[in-house]
């Protein structure tokens, strides 16, 4: 008899997102991102972090302060990493898990792509002009969303 208590899909690939978010160096909001193909392969991942180039080191993790101060003009998002580090030749009809729901401009990346479905984890920002934006350009453009319910079965990773 076969095991029963494996994890579905939706657990496994953001299973994946969410480990992704251990690469990330923001001391504040670490995210993470994985593309999946609509027969279920793992396209790409990504987690938000400084462009290639650009140190940790080197440039602010600060989230208050003056302008060029603060990570915001640096930091890729975890989505459009996702999208960057692949490289295959499409992603349409593909499925995106985040652990953030994206921003305006992954927003647009990922509607670009053709990716037809964003399954985030939290949505902490809903009420932010950047997220509002994104949900009418998803509207607009008939790509799916739907918020990520754990099934409360923890996972553990020791190394």
């Amino acid at each position: 008899m076969k095991k029963q208590d494996y994890i579905k899909w939706d657990e496994y690939f953001m299973g994946i997102a969410l480990l992704s978010t251990e690469r990330s160096k923001d001391p504040s909001t670490s995210v993470g991102a994985c593309i999946v193909s609509e027969d279920n392969k793992i396209l790409s991942v990504g987690y938000n972090g400084m462009p290639i180039g650009c140190s940790d080191d080197d440039y602010p993790w600060d989230r208050e302060g003056n302008g060029l101060d603060t990570k915001y003009f640096y930091v890729c998002h975890a989505e459009l990493n996702a999208i960057l580090n692949y490289t295959g030749t499409h992603m349409k009809g593909a499925k995106i898990y985040t652990t953030l729901f994206p921003c305006n401009e992954c927003t647009k990346a990922i509607i670009q792509k053709g990716i037809t479905e964003i399954i985030y984890m939290c949505d902490k920002y809903a009420d932010t002009e950047s997220v509002i934006a994104a949900k009418r350009m998803l509207d607009s453009s008939g790509v799916k969303y739907r918020q990520y319910h754990p099934i409360g079965k923890d996972i553990v990773i020791s190394l």
